[in-house]
């Protein structure tokens, strides 16, 4: 019983990106591409929603488990604005916030799934991070791998904000449906569990 109540289950799954049609399939929107995923399976309908200043959606999973769905409209380096008014709607505790967000560090085809941590340079993390009062939150980061060029801030920004290539959009929907499942599984039993298990998994690019 004592491993059931210290489980950390989400219920508030939030994905990172910007709105509007010039960074729609970008990089950066790995997040909102995942929501947008498991808004289709999990049949969770999605609409703007001002209080929120964001896209949002509420459903069960497995038509029990209640959880919310968000992508924020505030544009990246204010996403935690976002998460916290949907926060203090609810009542709900940032323990309960999974957020999903693109990660250079990480090669295109790997995730990598924690229960807390630093924004590791990433602007919307830090906004997150900013807004949920600290870093005891779990966040799913999906690699997107690293520019061909020198990695500066020069290269990265068109890096991030550019589209996947055509090779890299061949696995998109792999790696976005290994994420689903990391997701689903942390719902079922709990975000360490999942840690373990698709923590070592990568889509295998040829």
């Amino acid at each position: 019983m004592a491993d059931d109540r210290l489980r950390v289950v989400p219920q508030l799954i939030v994905g990172l990106g910007n709105p509007g049609e010039k960074y729609c399939q970008t990089r950066h929107n790995v997040g909102f591409m995942v929501i947008d995923a498991l808004s289709k399976r999990w049949q969770v309908p999605m609409s703007v929603n001002k209080k929120f200043q964001g896209e949002f959606g509420e459903g069960r999973f497995h038509a029990r488990q209640p959880i919310q769905l968000l992508k924020p409209l505030t544009y990246m380096n204010d996403s935690g604005r976002s998460i916290r008014a949907v926060i203090d709607w609810f009542k709900g505790s940032p323990q309960t916030v999974l957020v999903v967000y693109d990660d250079m560090d990480l090669p295109l085809g790997k995730l990598r799934l924690r229960l807390q941590g630093s924004a590791g340079g990433h602007n919307g993390m830090k906004s997150a991070i900013a807004h949920l009062g600290g870093q005891d939150f779990p966040r799913l980061r999906l690699g997107i791998g690293q520019p061909v060029s020198a990695l500066t801030e020069k290269a990265a920004i068109p890096h991030v904000l550019g589209r996947f290539s055509a090779g890299e959009q061949t696995y998109l929907s792999e790696i976005i449906q290994l994420a689903v499942e990391a997701i689903e599984f942390s719902l079922q039993q709990g975000v360490e569990k999942s840690m373990s298990l698709y923590n070592p998994r990568s889509v295998a690019l040829n």
